[in-house]
């Protein structure tokens, strides 16, 4: 099969566009020929600096296909369904192989392409808000990188349950965009300090819970911008940045903060988190929740794709096409 494979880690330009072994088809799993891969931020940091299981090592958690094998114990998948599925790596590949648990089937009414960016963006962000933020209707939530793939399916799921919605984001453009999405007040990071506009924008009380991509100092901030028992969600750490945050803003308003891993939810809360990212999938299929595609590459062009992610262009998912 073809892949984008890398011999180091490091910047995009360590790709390599490869051919290599097919995998193997666990008997707990499934191979799929892969149609669409959405390029997550995790894909990115692990090709940064991230381990390399294998060299040549196959990055990637997130990808759409087709069914063309099934393991001997798998009873609920068969050859031919179109999925949805996300892996520990592979994805930037033509075939990937994965646990038939860790698959969805796609509704007839959904392509693979907006499929393929539905189970990471759309699970981290509802947990993130629902299971472990608790966010009631009524509340507000302050979204780190509204424009990407977890931002703008947060802020969709929190206007849908009725709450008031902050984001952050690299643009004017980029806000004037998230307004569509249920964006309530944009704030701009580049040009000013997001805990001050948090201030200014809740009369001083701040943001009930916040869902922060980016760790690091960010994550100061976002401590400094809850309310009085503010719960701060931790599910990232696009900055990229080493810096520890001073956690003492936690006790100065009785503040909580929580990380949280998809994919460890996933492995402990195996049917719990697949019934709601199925769900997710209906909603896309149906266009009550909406999937933004900036912009596609083919395969051979994994380099490029993401040094565009990087330049902070983006607005929603950029996809990788075999």
């Amino acid at each position: 099969m073809k892949a984008a494979v890398y011999y180091e880690t490091g910047p995009p330009d360590v790709f390599r566009y490869e051919d290599v072994p097919d995998p193997v088809c666990h008997p707990n799993g499934v191979l799929v020929d892969v149609k669409a891969i959405s390029i997550e931020g995790g894909d990115l940091l692990n090709r940064a600096g991230g381990p390399m299981p294998s060299r040549p090592h196959i990055v990637g958690y997130q990808c759409a296909g087709i069914i063309r094998e099934a393991g001997a114990n798998v009873g609920d998948r068969a050859v031919g369904q179109r999925v949805a599925t996300f892996v520990a790596y592979g994805s930037h590949a033509s075939i990937v192989s994965a646990p038939a648990a860790s698959t969805w089937l796609v509704p007839e009414e959904l392509d693979l392409e907006r499929a393929a960016c539905v189970p990471i963006p759309f699970g981290t962000a509802d947990d993130a808000l629902f299971e472990f933020g608790h966010l009631k209707a009524g509340e507000t939530v302050l979204v780190h990188a509204g424009a990407g793939g977890v931002g703008l399916a947060a802020i969709q799921l929190a206007k849908r349950a009725g709450a008031t919605v902050l984001a952050t984001a690299s643009s004017d453009d980029k806000l004037r965009r998230l307004s569509e999405f249920g964006l309530d007040h944009g704030i701009n990071y580049l040009t000013g300090d997001f805990v001050t506009a948090v201030g200014k924008l809740t009369d001083g009380n701040g943001v009930d819970v916040a869902v922060d991509t980016v760790g690091g100092k960010v994550l100061e901030g976002t401590l400094k911008a809850l309310a009085y028992r503010g719960r701060a969600i931790l599910v990232g750490r696009a900055g990229r940045s080493d810096e520890k945050p001073e956690l003492g803003f936690l006790s100065q308003g009785n503040r909580s903060l929580a990380g949280f891993s998809l994919g460890l939810e996933m492995a402990k809360n195996t049917e719990r988190v697949r019934d709601m990212i199925a769900r997710h999938l209906e909603d896309v299929a149906r266009g009550s929740l909406r999937v933004v595609i900036d912009r596609t590459y083919p395969l051979s062009e994994a380099a490029a794709a993401h040094a565009y992610i990087e330049s902070r262009k983006a607005f929603g998912r950029v996809l990788l096409v075999p």
